[in-house]
């Protein structure tokens, strides 16, 4: 009997502010995208020339169904499936949580090259439970703008 072979996930790539930044300078076919609600990505403000596809959102705040669908749309259809050649998918939530959870979805519907912003737009809180004071997108002074 042929034994099945199990196919092997891409790892999410992790990427610092910094990083994402490089990355975004030097390669113009990658996306950055940002899956926070449209609440926060309005009001809290967010990366300039970032696009929105949310993850979670109002009113239900239940996983987006069409998050897949909306990301192969920005991917112009099937450029997801040209392996290395890809253009990076850099996600980017408010602290770098939900974006592994979106991250990791787009790698099992087969999307490659896909990454996260380890510290997200915000950061992590600080001992006063205040964000955007130890790290984050915008504590890293990158441009950003808001509603």
């Amino acid at each position: 009997m042929k034994e099945l072979k199990q196919l092997e996930l891409e790892s999410l790539n992790h990427l610092s502010p910094q990083e994402a930044v490089d990355i975004l300078e030097q390669k113009s076919s990658a996306l950055l995208i940002d899956i926070r609600s449209n609440m926060e990505f309005l009001f809290v403000g967010h990366p300039k020339g970032a696009l929105h596809v949310p993850w979670i959102d109002e009113p239900d705040w239940c996983v987006n169904p069409y998050f897949e669908k909306e990301i192969r749309q920005l991917m112009l259809g099937g450029i997801c499936d040209q392996g290395e050649s890809t253009p990076p998918i850099i996600l980017i939530c408010r602290s770098g949580k939900r974006s592994i959870d979106a991250g990791n979805v787009l790698l099992e519907a087969g999307f490659h090259n896909v990454c996260h912003i380890t510290e997200g737009f915000e950061g992590d809180r600080d001992s006063e439970y205040h964000r955007s004071s130890t790290g984050g997108w915008r504590y890293r002074g990158f441009p950003w703008e808001q509603c």
